[in-house]
């Protein structure tokens, strides 16, 4: 699971099992819709899993997630990850 910052400080979130040739697809205008449009992106964050299933899953978890919840799981933030979910829960 990966995490682009676009040109226009939007976050973009997917999943891959090769992610060095995935970051050059999205570069190229190779990739999402989305960032084709927002050239060039960023690698600001990922993850690695044992399976891409479990990738797929968590890429659908934090696209879900507030750019200010993206940003603080970017920064390591991990007190703040939480503080904004319990938030969202009252």
């Amino acid at each position: 699971m990966y995490i682009l910052k676009c040109a226009n400080g939007q976050y973009y979130t997917g999943s891959t099992k090769y992610l060095e040739r995935r970051i050059g697809q999205h570069q190229n205008g190779e990739g999402a819709n989305f960032t084709r449009k927002y050239l060039p992106v960023e690698l600001v964050y990922f993850e690695e899993f044992d399976r891409i299933d479990y990738a797929f899953y968590r890429e659908k978890q934090v696209q879900g997630w507030s750019h200010k919840k993206k940003e603080a799981l970017i920064n390591g933030k991990f007190m703040e990850v939480c503080k904004l979910a319990k938030k969202r829960f009252k």
